[in-house]
């Protein structure tokens, strides 16, 4: 046990120091195809464009180390701004909607957990039919509608830089940043976290070491619902604009990123840490092809073939490790039976 733990301690490392290759290897990419790569303004537009993505990554994080996974998120932040939308243009005040919309996320996220925990239906089918139930309710919410008039002070969070800051950092990667601290502590330092990584390992035998698995997914799942409600709070402020289709696909990018960090999509394995390089080395990527003026429309290759890498290099690599491990055996268990063959003669 204590070696199979050094073993995806190991491995978990080498992931994150190839990501960090990776990212140089981005940016070097990204400064020989435009010399606006590493301007000020093209990094802001950077965070602008990957905040509410990053912001998703955290839940799902965590959702995935445990053996879940929550396909809703886009559709969780669509209808959040759709909410957002259309309560406000109803006469309700903006921190109202604000509260209003993170308590319908909560819930939209409970209904998963619940599905999921009580009813006991694999999570994977449920998020593939919640992520079109909530997609459909921001559709009833706003129908062809758009609204667009915000207040000022708000849609600022939206499109300006967080005060103290050089102008780098945006409100939405603001809040990722303090997020992914205080989920990588969860994660990280507290038995909380060491019970994911068991449940994920091992879901049996966590609930015989006392972990209460059906619980502690439902909390994750109202976590990850309220997260998303935030990342569509600050989506239509950058926006300045509510739409029923806002952040339709996002939930791929989330999948690839968290996958790209390397955490293990059968649970058990991962790290915040890992999953913060890839959220710089996707959103690098996306920013170099777009100055090299790629379509756009192509992206979608990219963001696949990122999902398949991610799954399938760490795969190869156990595959290779166990066969490793088979050929060691065999070698010491020859090296065993010839001196017992010489004492016998």
């Amino acid at each position: 046990m204590a070696l199979d733990l050094r073993h995806r301690v190991r491995s978990l490392m080498r992931w994150e120091i190839g990501l960090v290759f990776a990212l140089v290897a981005v940016i070097v990419f990204g400064i020989e195809a435009s010399s606006q790569f590493l301007t000020s303004i093209n990094l802001f537009y950077l965070n602008l464009s990957i905040g509410e993505i990053a912001i998703m990554t955290l839940p799902m994080t965590l959702l995935i180390v445990t053996g879940e996974i929550d396909l809703s998120v886009a559709s969780m932040l669509g209808m959040s701004s759709a909410l957002v939308g259309d309560l406000y243009s109803r006469g309700w005040s903006m921190p109202l909607v604000i509260a209003s919309v993170l308590a319908v996320g909560a819930a939209a996220g409970c209904f998963n957990g619940f599905l999921v925990t009580r009813v006991g239906l694999p999570s994977l089918a449920v998020t593939i039919g919640t992520l079109t139930l909530y997609r459909g309710i921001a559709v009833v919410v706003l129908g062809p509608s758009t609204v667009s008039s915000f207040p000022t002070k708000y849609t600022n969070i939206g499109v300006n830089a967080l005060p103290h800051t050089g102008g780098y950092v945006s409100y939405s990667v603001g809040s990722f940043i303090l997020l992914a601290v205080v989920f990588g502590i969860v994660l990280h330092a507290t038995p909380f976290g060491r019970s994911l990584f068991a449940m994920g390992a091992n879901a049996e035998a966590a609930r015989y070491a006392g972990i209460r698995v059906k619980r502690t997914k439902l909390i994750l799942f109202v976590v990850s619902g309220m997260v998303c409600a935030l990342a569509g709070i600050l989506y239509t402020f950058r926006l300045s604009t509510a739409v029923q289709d806002n952040g339709i696909g996002l939930e791929l990018s989330v999948v690839t990123i968290v996958l790209l960090g390397g955490v293990s999509i059968f649970g058990g394995r991962g790290s915040i840490v890992g999953v913060v390089l890839a959220i710089a080395v996707f959103a690098g990527l996306q920013s170099a092809l777009f100055l090299t003026n790629f379509e756009q429309r192509a992206m979608g290759v990219v963001t696949g073939t990122l999902l398949l890498l991610s799954v399938l290099i760490p795969n190869l690599s156990a595959f290779v490790q166990r066969g490793r491990d088979v050929l060691r055996r065999r070698e010491l268990g020859g090296a065993g039976r010839a001196p017992a063959r010489e004492a016998a003669s």
